[in-house]
């Protein structure tokens, strides 16, 4: 039997099909103002808050609003409008390959499953009711969102309250599943007993190897293993 209660997925890029829409917003909503952020920087930030990850871009490439509380917060709004309006309209929109599968599969286990997301509970929202995950209770037991705790990833605070709201023994009871840097970050801080990278996200098998995680995996479909030998 496995020692594992809890599986926490992250969104975009590791349970829902992201072909680049998240970061294409995001550079969207800093030209809106007149401010161009390369693509490979945006996409190291992927995962982060995303008004934390506006603050990080801004740091590096605009020193002269660094600290601009307002204009920071009118980008993330413009991301925010762009996002919702994308997911509500995207033809596209899905969840990889046997997604639904292995949370099935995790249920039949005795295993909870949660998600969590660097997303706002407005962006949040529209993916899940365009998937109809919003009333599929028996399938995700509970989700949560960065703009939901004091800090968003790396901290482990997302983590700790799902371990709390779901009577989970210990984090080394629960796997934590991402697609980038800042996921094994935030599993490492909550002390999560496995955490497990897909190269179905914002980086490759070689940049995850990098960060060291448990397991870098191709398929969701290859935690079922993991998960029983655990």
């Amino acid at each position: 039997m496995s020692s594992i209660q809890l599986v926490v997925f992250d969104i975009a890029g590791t349970t829902v099909r992201d072909n680049g829409s998240v970061a294409d917003a995001f550079i969207a909503a800093f030209n809106d103002f007149d401010l161009n952020v390369p693509e490979d920087e945006v996409r190291k930030v992927m995962g982060f808050r995303k008004i934390e990850a506006v603050t990080l871009l801004l740091e590096k490439f605009y020193q002269e609003h660094r600290g601009e509380d307002l204009l920071i917060s009118r980008i993330q709004a413009r991301f925010i409008v762009r996002m919702i309006a994308f997911y509500r309209n995207d033809d596209q929109l899905a969840p990889f390959p046997h997604t639904e599968k292995v949370f099935s599969a995790l249920k039949k286990k005795g295993i909870k499953i949660a998600l969590n997301t660097g997303f706002t509970r407005s962006i949040t929202d529209t993916i899940l009711h365009r998937l109809r995950w919003d009333d599929r209770s028996t399938l995700i037991d509970k989700t949560i969102c960065s703009d939901e705790v004091s800090h968003g990833r790396p901290y482990p605070d997302m983590i700790e309250v799902l371990i709390d709201d779901l009577g989970i023994d210990s984090p080394a009871r629960v796997l934590k599943v991402g697609d980038t840097e800042v996921d094994v970050e935030e599993g490492r801080n909550a002390a999560c007993g496995k955490v497990v990278s897909v190269t179905t996200g914002a980086y490759s098998r070689e940049q995850l190897e990098t960060y060291n995680p448990d397991h870098i995996i191709d398929d969701l479909e290859e935690l079922i293993s993991i998960i029983e030998k655990a």
